[in-house]
């Protein structure tokens, strides 16, 4: 399996050994744009893995922070009471950069940033460019994914 995310077109696909389309979802990349550097805000390109699989069996809308389940569950009125929060929800792929100077030490280190396919309140839209960094999707979406990767996924990002 391999995952690829088009930062223009806001898809990611998931495509098996030999090339061939297994899933395609909508995403959310960052709203500033694509970018490497550490406190940009931005989506780093290039070739990345996935180092941890985080989430396994928590429940739909579990909150995580800093990669630990809070105890809470995604609501309207929880997202009322912290409006300014960055939602992390269900499930959590962690990536790793594979190109020194691009994605991987340094600066523009994509896992020392805490780049991740995550999932995000349902009621965000996919397909525009929201997020802080990373690669947001639908809960359900990231669910789905989250059960065909194992660790050491090669994901390509590209602009």
């Amino acid at each position: 399996m391999q995952i690829d995310i088009s930062i223009p077109d806001q898809t990611l696909r998931l495509l098996d050994a030999t090339g061939q389309l297994r899933a395609q979802y909508p995403v959310s990349t960052a709203l500033n744009g694509p970018g490497e550097l550490k406190d940009s805000g931005c989506t780093p390109r290039g070739q990345h893995v996935v180092r941890a699989r985080i989430g396994e069996g928590a429940e739909v809308g579990t909150v995580f922070r800093g990669r630990r389940p809070t105890g809470e569950i995604w609501s309207p009125a929880l997202a009322a009471a912290h409006p300014q929060r960055d939602w992390i929800l269900t499930r959590i792929l962690w990536l790793s950069g594979c190109e020194r100077g691009i994605n991987r030490l340094g600066a523009v280190d994509s896992m020392q940033r805490y780049i991740y396919i995550h999932g995000t309140p349902d009621s965000e839209p996919m397909g525009v460019a929201q997020s802080h960094g990373c690669i947001r999707m639908r809960n359900a979406d990231v669910i789905d994914l989250f059960e065909q990767v194992p660790v050491g996924t090669v994901v390509h990002i590209h602009a």
